[in-house]
């Protein structure tokens, strides 16, 4: 089984996720913010980060930049989600080193299919 950390500070948008994402058949761990995610990726494995970008104590591009310089999840796919809307915030995603860069509200059934895309699926 994949495992994926949802890293966001808000509560509902942690549970949304967390729903769609084990009814897919992930095992998903959470985060409230960038500092707790970072701790949690340095301690144990994921097949799969998703980030929200404007979060307290780190944001999600720091943190992003923190997975990408530790060799243990450099390699990690991962998929920003955030409100952003703007060009400039999809390049600074990419130029962090995400995968994919979605606006929130995700649809339910598009989250699937980029968890599968980037991690071969949840129980591959």
């Amino acid at each position: 089984m994949k495992r994926v950390l949802i890293v966001d500070d808000a509560t509902t948008v942690r549970m949304y996720h967390r729903q769609i994402l084990e009814a897919a058949g992930y095992a998903v761990a959470e985060a409230a913010n960038g500092i707790e995610g970072l701790e949690k990726a340095l301690v144990d494995t994921f097949d799969l980060f998703v980030i929200d970008v404007n979060m307290p104590r780190m944001d999600g591009y720091s943190l992003l930049a923190a997975l990408r310089e530790d060799a243990r999840s450099s390699a990690t796919p991962a998929m920003i989600i955030t409100t952003e809307a703007l060009e400039r915030h999809r390049e600074r995603a990419a130029q962090t080193g995400a995968n994919l860069c979605l606006l929130k509200p995700v649809d339910a059934t598009e989250l699937v299919v980029y968890a599968d895309m980037l991690t071969g699926g949840a129980s591959a």
